[in-house]
């Protein structure tokens, strides 16, 4: 098989195997079949052994010690520390963009992006295109860290969205009903022109600070998703993995 095809079929089976984890479709602690899985989602059994060891790398799956793999229980705090790690590594990259110096044509990129923003959030809470937020908000996360030039600290980046929850968007496509959370994507505007301000000012340490006080948004957003029993809560896609007892 050529090798484009075998890279083509292992990317169909982490993103279905990954969006059926996410989704709550297979228990928290429950054992994957192989068999079983590969005849639900219509995928060979060698890319999809092949997208199971990358979700034990992300934190999706456990290894069995007698064989196979088991969804992993993840805890409100594992998801506070990938969130933490995230919002660490961000706050480094766009410290070494503030210290290295950004290109003004990528610092005009991510002020256009949060102009766009401010059009999708409206004048007020009850005004926002979630739908466009969270397009604009992932667009921005990836300029804003993609200041700082470099391949070593993206890719980690890259790596430590991967974990469940850890996402900059992961909670936004179904906060619609929860006015706490819409209040909140105000603040995190507010905190994106901080960020860009300081990386264009060359005050690396605000804008490291700043970073990482972003990402705890994200966290705290979580601790109050976590405490409701509403609809919009259980549609969030990964809270299902979560375990909150």
């Amino acid at each position: 098989m050529p090798e484009a095809e075998k890279q083509s079929q292992f990317a169909k089976a982490l993103m279905e195997l990954r969006e059926l984890l996410m989704s709550g479709a297979v228990a928290p602690g429950a054992r994957l079949s192989e068999v079983a899985v590969s005849q639900r989602l219509g995928i060979s059994r060698t890319p999809l052994r092949a997208a199971m060891s990358r979700l034990v790398d992300e934190g999706f799956l456990d290894r069995i010690p007698t064989g196979g793999c088991r969804v992993r229980q993840v805890t409100v705090a594992d998801v506070q520390d990938a969130i933490e790690l995230r919002g660490t590594l961000e706050g480094l990259a766009v410290r070494l963009a503030a210290e290295r110096g950004a290109q003004a044509a990528d610092l005009d990129a991510c002020r256009d992006l949060m102009d766009r923003i401010d059009g999708a959030l409206g004048p007020d809470a009850d005004s926002i295109d979630f739908e466009a937020f969270a397009a604009l908000n992932d667009g921005f996360h990836d300029a804003m860290c993609g200041l700082c030039r470099s391949d070593t600290v993206l890719r980690e980046i890259a790596r430590a969205k991967q974990l469940p929850l850890a996402a900059p968007g992961a909670f936004l496509l179904s906060q619609t009903g929860l006015p706490y959370v819409r209040r909140s994507l105000f603040m995190a505007q507010a905190q994106h022109r901080g960020i860009v301000e300081a990386v264009a000012a060359r005050e690396g340490a605000r804008a490291e600070a700043l970073a990482r006080e972003h990402a705890r948004l994200a966290a705290r957003n979580l601790d109050y998703l976590v405490q409701q029993d509403v609809d919009e809560v259980r549609d969030v896609p990964g809270l299902a993995m979560v375990m909150t007892g």
